[in-house]
């Protein structure tokens, strides 16, 4: 069984370690330890990646008691290798996981409701919880976290007797009996978990909830802490800065200012819907009556368009009305008649002009890749 050097000490960045077995796994080699300080994956949160030796440790599993490094290169048998983590990334989700503990804690505390899913990887953190909170409840939450923080709480792992174990009151997803490891904040949170943590809360930095919704009855939270949080802060910063620039106001008034704009852009649109109806209506007034098929090109209209076209288009046409946008080899099309099934004629239509669409008898719409002068010969002829 490999020793947990990351159960003894969460910051140990580097270590040495002999290599018990290495075996080929498909495109990469499985590496056993006697000791190891890369943390696998597991509840819930993403393996440790780093280096062994000259190998690149891609991924880190635990069966059977056995912690399992899957490598890019293979490693000899019984050698003294030293293995080094991707330090950062691991204080990252040293973090992340911590404060989620806090946060997790104060919920549990105050609200009564339970963790009941968690994801820590490489993207934000996801929190879910089994009752469902205000956004004004959110924001204390989210202050009281931080308030841990900057108090530099203190944190500790343990693994409890089982007689110690059974006076402590601690939260857990899974019933447990044996081998239990806890993590102490103080002050805030008991909980079972086998992930490293940080030794005192300042390290977590920060604490941010990005996003909540509904979920299952209960609530998901997106949250980040530290490092990540900073990155995610500085990132919006950057997009509030570049929407402010855009629409010329300083950057707290740009949701007032979008607002504007967005109002500004709606009566555009109705306004051009205006005049797009009145277009149509005057193209439409300016149609000849015929008792054969008409054939239209518009090649700017939009569908909505093309479609309003062609129901006007059929009060003069006896036969079919067939309207185009687009450009020679991508038209679209929307043909309509009140006195021929095209549905039934769908098909020798699209075969003539190497289209493909289909729709009810009195209108049918699709694409097709023939010229303009294809089109016109047969619907002509």
């Amino acid at each position: 069984m490999t020793e947990k050097l990351y159960d003894a000490d969460s910051h140990l960045r580097e270590f040495s370690a002999r290599v018990i077995s290495c075996e080929k796994a498909g495109e990469h080699w499985t590496v056993t330890l006697d000791r190891t300080a890369f943390f696998p994956e597991s509840g819930g949160q993403a393996a440790d990646t780093g280096t062994l030796g000259e190998a690149r440790v891609l991924d880190v599993q635990e069966v059977t008691g056995e912690i399992l490094h899957h490598t890019d290169t293979p490693l000899p048998a019984g050698e003294i290798i030293r293995g080094s983590l991707d330090w950062e990334r691991r204080f990252r989700r040293m973090q992340n996981h911590s404060g989620e503990h806090i946060l997790s804690g104060l919920v549990h505390a105050r609200y009564g409701f339970r963790n009941v899913g968690f994801h820590l990887g490489d993207g934000d953190v996801t929190v879910d919880f089994d009752g469902e909170l205000t956004r004004a409840q959110l924001e204390e939450l989210e202050t009281a976290v931080n308030l841990a923080i900057a108090e530099n709480r203190t944190v500790t792992c343990w693994y409890p007797s089982k007689e110690e174990l059974a006076t402590l009151d601690y939260r857990s997803k899974l019933e447990l009996t044996e081998n239990v490891r806890l993590v102490r904040i103080e002050g805030y949170d008991l909980c079972a978990c086998c992930a490293p943590h940080v030794s005192r809360t300042g390290e977590i930095g920060s604490m941010h909830i990005l996003d909540h919704m509904r979920h299952r009855g209960g609530i998901r939270l997106h949250m980040l802490c530290g490092l990540d949080a900073m990155e995610d802060a500085r990132a919006r910063y950057q997009a509030t800065l570049a929407i402010s620039g855009l629409l010329s106001v300083p950057q707290l008034d740009t949701p007032s200012a979008v607002r504007r704009v967005l109002g500004e852009l709606e009566e555009t649109k109705q306004a051009l819907g205006d005049a797009r109806r009145q277009l149509l209506q005057m193209k439409a007034a300016a149609l000849h009556e015929t008792e054969g098929d008409r054939c239209l090109f518009e090649p700017e209209l939009d569908m909505l368009s093309l479609r309003e076209l062609v129901n006007l288009g059929m009060e003069k046409t006896g036969g079919i009305c067939a309207a185009f946008a687009g450009r020679d080899g991508d038209w679209k099309y929307i043909i309509g008649s009140r006195t021929c099934d095209l549905r039934t004629k769908a098909k020798e239509i699209n075969a003539a002009i190497g289209g493909r669409g289909g729709g009810r008898p009195e209108m049918i719409q699709g694409s097709c890749t023939a010229t303009r002068q294809q089109i016109e010969a047969y619907f002509q002829g």
